[in-house]
């Protein structure tokens, strides 16, 4: 059966008090609970959604091991290729030539790295296949010249499928006349969007075998070999353990490394705002206390009648204890509610916003990603609510403290 400590304190929290501010100090407290909650399990949900679409878009292009020349120079990369695919982590390779360019249409001129590949071992390490919105990678033909470049370059030149553009090699030349750029003419044959504005504004594809010529290489040599793992997550383990399987001098990053500045900067914004957020939570509770001491001083003769009658302290702190950790209870279950709900919806509500206040919160030319996302990890929302009753139980214990020390004598002096 129910003890009467719980049920006295169930009383206090439904009942009428006379002192109609301490029921307002109450819902004050109920309310920040509840909005520190919501907002703090959104705010790591849009985190854990731009750690997953950054990550994502980024391997999408990118590879999640790369084996590379150590003087930026592979040769003989089909054996390479074949021991890295000895180890049972991999899945597939591809090599490619990597280099700095300008690309140039009608006066307009703008830097690009330049990869050259092959489409069908290309599409086996990245997704950039699948990212095609006009033509084909597969229309990347040796010694047609064709390229295949991002949607935002496009946009930038002013340019389409089908049309010419010059490639600018910086490694110039000697002639009479001097040191003089490479200059060759490609024909645009497709263009990927990628969701990723450094890779959808600098980066083009040429083939494999038109970027040896271009930059002087012999047709046995590229840059290095990418790969391609059946878990992303082992890159790190995996790039240690190729070391000793490749007989050739190579250096060996896994994309972790090679992209860490980006997963460090949102792991340390999404730890700093939880910890920011948190402290709203923890006002809110610590307003509790607040909350029942003002209840304590409330009730003080109804204390010294349930001492008489034979109460202990320790029930008596009971009491105010259950009245408080209601209020968190309840805070933390709305709060939790809200920031569900919040999470896999916030995609619609900011388009709302965005759409009534003609504002954009995320600029294509400024962020990598355009669009909040969110993901939803049930198990921060557990530690947020775990924190937030903690803190809750903590804040009722020095007003229930002083419940019970109340002396029974002089609380009925003046009843």
């Amino acid at each position: 059966m129910p003890s009467y400590e719980l049920f006295i304190g169930l009383r206090y929290t439904r009942a009428k008090r006379r002192n109609h501010f301490i029921s307002f100090i109450s819902l004050i407290s109920l309310m920040g609970i509840t909005l520190g909650m919501t907002a703090l399990i959104t705010v790591m949900s849009v985190m854990n959604g731009f750690q997953k679409e950054v990550r994502t878009r980024i391997l999408g292009v990118a590879s999640h091991i790369q084996v590379s020349g150590i003087n930026g120079s592979l040769t003989d990369w089909r054996k390479v290729a074949d021991e890295a695919l000895k180890h049972p982590e991999v899945e597939a390779a591809a090599p490619y030539v990597s280099a700095q360019g300008m690309v140039s249409f009608d006066q307009i001129v703008s830097g690009v790295v330049v990869r050259g590949v092959l489409p069908d071992m290309e599409d086996r390490v990245a997704d950039l296949g699948r990212m095609m919105i006009d033509g084909k990678l597969e229309d990347l033909v040796p010694g047609r010249f064709g390229i295949v470049i991002g949607r935002e370059l496009s946009r930038t030149l002013g340019v389409f499928t089908g049309d010419k553009i010059v490639l600018i090699s910086p490694q110039g030349q000697v002639t009479p006349a001097g040191i003089l750029p490479r200059l060759k003419q490609f024909t645009i044959v497709g263009i990927f969007e990628a969701g990723h504005f450094e890779y959808d504004s600098g980066l083009v594809l040429i083939h494999l075998a038109d970027a040896q010529k271009l930059y002087r290489m012999e047709e046995d040599q590229v840059s290095g070999v990418r790969l391609k793992l059946d878990d992303l997550f082992q890159a790190p383990q995996v790039a240690r353990e190729l070391a000793p399987l490749i007989s050739a001098d190579v250096y060996i990053t896994d994309w972790s490394r090679q992209h860490a500045n980006y997963f460090r900067a949102i792991q340390i914004e999404k730890r700093m705002l939880s910890l920011i957020l948190a402290l709203i939570i923890a006002v809110a509770a610590f307003n509790i206390v607040s909350t029942l001491v003002m209840a304590v001083t409330d009730k003080q003769s109804d204390i010294a009648i349930l001492r008489t009658l034979g109460a202990s302290p320790r029930s008596i702190m009971k009491v105010f204890i259950v009245q408080g950790t209601l209020i968190g209870i309840l805070g933390t279950t709305l709060g939790v509610i809200g920031g569900v709900l919040l999470a896999y919806n916030v995609e619609a509500v900011i388009a709302t916003i965005e759409r009534l206040f003609s504002v954009q919160f995320l600029s294509r030319e400024v962020y990598y990603i355009s669009e909040i996302p969110s993901d939803l990890h049930f198990a921060d929302v557990i530690t947020v609510a775990a924190v937030s009753f903690v803190l809750t139980l903590l804040a009722t214990l020095y007003p229930s403290y002083r419940a019970s020390r109340v002396n029974p004598a002089e609380a009925l002096r003046y009843e």
